[in-house]
This record gives structure tokens, sequence and C-alpha cells, in this order.
């Protein structure tokens, strides 16, 4: 299918939307450094340029619209959250896109402190927004470890489907594949997903293979609690707004923070996959991302419903009832 993404950062879900085969015609973000790295490493369909400044009835069509519009407002980690963010409104571009260029179909994934904030009123709102300009809507709250993630990464991920594609929603999360009980598979680990790497200070050739200075203190405090070895790490976290220092997870080994490299294996970028900017802007590109994995996981999705789409056109052209 043709993607269109917007709010596209570093490029995590379109990475995988792409390895399961779709198509980016048209992407968007206002950092430099993410579309640097995305144009790098995704596709150089993308513009540099504030949300609110394009005109959206010149992008190119597409069968489906994504994107992880900025949640910092929204999350439980920002502790002076409230409804008045202006980065809580910025939902609103996405959804004027949305309801502008009118694609089959839309991805959105958004921070799991969406869910609660204004005791629930402002996902309503939003799920109202999105079906007033003629979709189908599902919302799914989802735990990254349950789908292969080396992390326990709680995200809300919003479904849109055109109301005239069919009378129920058949664009779904699928079944996870992971539990914490080991059915049908066990999580992942992050000494499996980053075990392989040397210490940073050994010598290597291993791309944005750096870390932070910042202490490692433990305290129950976002950031700063242990990381076990034999589970999933902690969510990657990001600085969205720019402001403040590095925030990394520490290393299981207690002595440091994981590297850019280790960071982004735990969100399944590929090892040769390039970061562009300072320490900071690298942590927060990545702390930003969906994971690539999961991107995979919905373009496949996408796939099964395109070959349920075909099947059910052949059974039309021949006057097959199903």
């Amino acid at each position: 299918m043709r993607i269109l993404s917007l709010f596209s950062g570093a490029g995590g879900l379109d990475l995988g939307l792409k390895q399961s085969g779709h198509q980016i015609v048209w992407a968007n973000d206002s950092d430099p450094d993410a579309t640097e790295t995305y144009r790098h490493n995704v596709d150089d369909n993308i513009i540099l340029s504030d949300i609110n400044e394009i005109d959206l009835n010149m992008v190119p069509s597409a069968d489906v619209v994504v994107g992880g519009f900025p949640c910092q407002g929204f999350s439980v980690a920002n502790l002076n959250r409230n409804i008045d963010d202006e980065r809580n409104r910025l939902y609103e571009a996405f959804c004027n896109a949305i309801a502008v260029t009118q694609p089959k179909f839309f991805i959105a994934e958004n921070v799991k402190g969406i869910l609660s904030l204004d005791k629930g009123m402002i996902i309503k709102r939003i799920v109202s927004d999105f079906e007033g300009a003629g979709y189908l809507v599902n919302v799914n709250k989802v735990n990254m470890a349950d789908y292969g993630i080396p992390q326990t990464r709680q995200r809300v991920v919003i479904l849109g489907q055109r109301r005239d594609i069919a009378d129920s929603m058949i664009l779904s999360l699928p079944k996870p594949t992971h539990s914490k009980s080991g059915s049908p598979a066990p999580w992942v680990s992050i000494s499996e997903a980053i075990g392989m790497f040397p210490d940073p200070d050994e010598p290597n050739d291993i791309l944005n293979h750096i870390c932070s200075s910042y202490k490692v203190e433990y305290r129950n405090f976002t950031g700063h609690r242990q990381t076990d070895p034999d589970k999933p790490s902690p969510t990657i976290l990001a600085r969205g707004n720019g402001k403040g220092g590095v925030c990394a997870i520490p290393h299981y080994n207690g002595t440091r923070r994981l590297t850019i490299r280790e960071s982004a294996a735990v969100q399944t970028f590929p090892d040769d996959f390039k970061f562009f900017g300072g320490l900071g802007s690298c942590y927060r590109q990545i702390g930003n991302a969906v994971p690539v994995a999961f991107g995979r996981i919905m373009g496949e999705e996408l796939n099964r419903i395109d070959s349920f789409a075909m099947f059910k056109e052949s059974l039309d052209a021949n006057n097959i009832a199903i």
C-alpha cells in the first residue's frame, strides 16, 4: 500500500512498513536531525517542515496515513501534563490530514497517558474527531514486549478505517506473540537484544556505539530504575522537547548508560541504521520512535487486508458471495 507518514521522526514505524513491502510516498517531520536520519536510512521522500505549514491538498494520495503525533504533553513522565498543553493539540493536525486526504486506513501511536488525561475525556474527543472525519476507530493499549520487542514499552495504538471500506472494522491489532508467562513465547530479554555489543570503551567500529556519561544512580523514578538482564528493558525514553539532559536507560552491568546503538537495538533498529545529530538528539530520536519490528507487524496486517480485498474483488467479479 501507499503510505503517507506524518511526524515521522527517525522512521521506526515507516522502516517496518517498508520491510513488509509497502511504499512511503511522502513523509514529514520538523526536526532537522531526525529528517536527516530518516532520509539516510528509510526514504528520501521526507519534507523538513512544520506540519501546520504544509498544504495538505498538495501531498500525494495514499492508502494509509501513519504517525505518532507528539506525545510529551500526554506522557505520564510529564508531571505537569494538562489538557491545555499545546503539544496535546498537534493530534488535530494529524486528524486534519486524515480528513483532507481520506486514506483507506490510518495508524496512530501515542503514550498510554493519553487514556487517562482529563479522566478519559481527551481520548474520547480524539476518537470523536476521527469518527467525524468518516472513520471507524478502535483504540488499543499495547505492551511492545507482547510482540517480541525486548522492552516493556506500553503505548496506545489507534486504528482507523474509512467507513465505506466495510460495515465493520477489518483493520485490527494482531494477536500477541509473546507473554510474561511464556505462552505462546516468552518475552525477549534485554541481554538477548544487546548482549553481543562490546563495552563502548573497547576498540570497535560499531555505528553510534557511544553513551552518555550521566551517572548511574538507582531510584524509583523514570530512567533510574535498575535494568534486569533476564527481563525486557524498561521503556527507552526521550526528552522530546529538546530540553534538559540525556535520559538514557542504565545498562544492566550497573556501570553506565545504554549506548545509542544499544538503545536502538532495544527499539529493534537494524545495526547498520545510522543516527545523525548530537548525543542527546540521537537518544531522543530513538526514544520517540515506534519499534521497527512493530512497524513490520502492522505492515503484515495491512498485507492481510490487501489480500482479503483482492480475494473479495475476485469473488465479486464472478458473482460469488462469501
